[in-house]
Formats: C-alpha cells, structure tokens, sequence
C-alpha cells in the first residue's frame, strides 16, 4: 500500500494525475501509477500542447487524418479524443469498484469558449455525445459566462469538472448552478439511479494564488507583509472546503441526496509549488480530508509518495484562515482583485497554449504537404 491508497482509504481523498500523454497509455505506464494509487486523471490545453508538439507519438494519426482532408483543428480534436478514450479505458475499473465515485478522466472545453456560455455548453455536449463513457469529465470554465454553462449541462445529465476557480464568491456561485442543475433533472422524472450518474468536482487553483499573493507581500515590504507568505493559498483553500460542507448540508441539499445526487467534491488544482523555497508536498499536506480530489503534477505525486504526510489537515484551522485573509486585507492585500486577475490569466494562458498548439500543427500540416520542401 502506499501513501496514495493511504489518502483515499484513511482520509476520503482521491488522488489524481494531472498530466496524460500517449506514450504512458500505450506503454503502461498510466497503468502502473492506477496501481500505485492514482485514481483520475486531468488533462488541460497546456498538457496536449507539451505532450503533442514535444513528441512523435502522435505523428501517424496526424498524417492520417491530414490524408482524410481534416482541418487542422478537427484533427487536434481527433488526437486528444483518441488519448481521453485510451484513458478512461485504463481508469474505467476504477470507476466501477466505486460504484461510480472515482476513476473519472477530464477533458476541457475549447479556451476560446470561456467567455461564450451557449458556445460553452454545446461544446460541452458533443464532447459528452462523441466519447459517451460514464468516466468522462468535460471541464467548463468556472468564469461568469461558464456558470449558465454548468448548470445546462447538468441538467442533462452529464458530468462536469468546473476548472480555473480561485475565488470564495465565484465557488459560492459554482455550488448554486451544480445545484440548481441536479434540481432541474430530478424534476424532469430523472430515476434516482440517473441522477446519481451525474458526477462533479469543482477544481479550485491553489499555488497560483501564493504566487500572485507573494509577489504583491514583496512590493509592500513591510514586516508583516512578508510574514503572511506562503499562507494565503492554503487558507483561501480551506475556506473553500468550509463553504462546501455548509452549502452540502441542510435540507435543500438532502432533498436532492435523497433523490440520488452526489456532492460535487472540491479538486485542489495547481498543487506542485512555485516557490522552491516551500515544501515540494506543501499543498497536498495541508489539503487533506474528506470528499476531496487532489490532481497532481507526476512530480509532485513522487514527491507525496517518498515523503508527503497522511493526516487530516483541510478542516483543523479554519480560525487561523480567517485570520490570514483578514491580516492579508490589513497589509493591503486585495483578494478579490487577486482572483479576478489570475481567473484572467488562466483563461489566456490555456487560450495561449491551444492557439500555440494549432499553430504548430499547421506548420507540421504544411511540412507534410505534396510538393512540400519539408
């Protein structure tokens, strides 16, 4: 057993990978870390763009569906459905020893769309009509425009990862369309084993709030400023976990229970460090508790593994969070415009890295060309 199986059957967390590519499908390596412990995966427009453009493995399929006349983004498409599908092949047992709780792989959304809510939820739904598994999470962006997006899909029954969260006020939001979706499926005459089909996890970003948050401690200077570094991400995590036991409890959420629902679990996102100078498990060991996910960088999943710590921490100071984000604001610290912009950020970067992508591709496609130089 390893410090993984110990996560999930001691402390009710589920410990997931935050990188695929093709190679570890086909060469057993996604396997192997199933066997140590890993139970879901998580993909972004920034790990297809490392994987597809950093190797060949992908080279004969992209000759392939060049040769059936596909455009350049349809065959991007047609590469990452083919790793999604690869992998929840390998996640599927999982999934069914949880009964349904576990084992999911998540695939997102065209950046592009984060803004765009119809946009966003048709997109959503053909992803979840083309792959068709019960495992599949299709990842929605939890911007403004994402939220309608959510609840949509929901509604029809479909699972959803709702990515790029940093804010309390946004999660808060989140919570409400994860909620009033499941309430909108229970009173279309959804069975109770329909509803319970329907899986979410609400992904909240934690070493990029550090980041920001540090970077700005640094500016301010003063002794207390630099004192509160390294704690605002943590703190803003655990307030978030707060939050989900008192909007997951009361008798709006048991009347959904009792119709089959299933909580839409916190996923603590970004949890490799920016900071060298902070521990390498830092945002893993201070995460830990029930009804949770944590999707990790391999790295940072060796690192747990070799020397991370097993205890229930998510819950064990929530007066001491409070009290950050209240010495935070007095230092000069703005939370919400901290947010605000890496919610901004994080929308452009994943657009970056999925233009970069396409561009790349369509440089190959050229190359590729009869009567090319290349």
């Amino acid at each position: 057993m390893t410090r993984l199986h110990e996560l999930h059957d001691d402390q009710g967390q589920s410990p997931w990978l935050d990188n695929l590519r093709r190679s570890w499908i086909q060469g057993g390596d996604l396997a192997d870390w199933v066997d140590r412990g890993v139970r879901g995966i998580t993909s972004n427009p920034s790990i297809f763009q490392k994987a597809i453009a950093g190797s060949a493995d992908y080279d004969d399929q992209f000759a392939s569906c060049l040769d059936a006349g596909m455009s350049v983004e349809d065959t991007y498409w047609d590469l990452v459905v083919t790793d999604i599908e690869g992998a929840l092949a390998v996640l599927r047992p999982v999934y069914d020893a949880s009964g349904g709780g576990d084992g999911f792989v998540s695939v997102e959304v065209a950046p592009s769309l984060a803004r765009d809510t119809e946009g966003t939820a048709r997109a959503a739904l053909d992803l979840h009509q083309r792959i068709a598994e019960p495992n599949l999470y299709v990842k929605i962006p939890g911007t403004a425009e994402g939220l309608p997006a959510i609840q949509k899909v929901i509604a029809q029954g479909h699972s959803v990862n709702v990515t790029l969260l940093f804010s309390l006020s946004r999660y808060g939001e989140v919570i409400e369309a994860h909620q009033a979706g499941l309430e909108e499926l229970v009173a279309s005459g959804a069975s109770a084993e329909e509803v319970a089909r329907v899986s979410s996890v609400a992904s909240f970003f934690v070493s990029r709030v550090d980041a920001e948050v540090d970077r700005r401690l640094e500016v301010i200077g003063t002794e207390a400023a630099t004192a509160l570094k390294g704690r605002a991400a943590v703190a803003n995590a655990r307030l978030a976990y707060r939050l989900f036991r008192e909007r997951y409890a009361g008798p709006r959420w048991e009347a959904l229970a009792a119709a089959g629902a299933q909580v839409q679990r916190p996923l603590w996102a970004s949890t490799s460090t920016k900071d060298p100078s902070y521990p390498d498990t830092l945002y893993v060991d201070s995460l830990i508790g029930p009804d949770t996910v944590n999707t990790l960088p391999d790295a940072t999943l060796e690192a747990f593994l070799d020397h991370g710590t097993v205890a229930r921490t998510v819950d064990t100071a929530d007066d001491e969070a409070l009290r950050t984000l209240d010495e935070l604001a007095d230092v000069g610290v703005d939370l919400d415009d901290v947010t605000q912009l890496l919610e901004k950020e994080g929308v452009e970067a994943f657009e970056a890295s999925y233009d970069d992508l396409l561009s790349t591709l369509g440089e190959k496609a050229e190359a590729l060309r009869p009567g090319s130089d290349g």
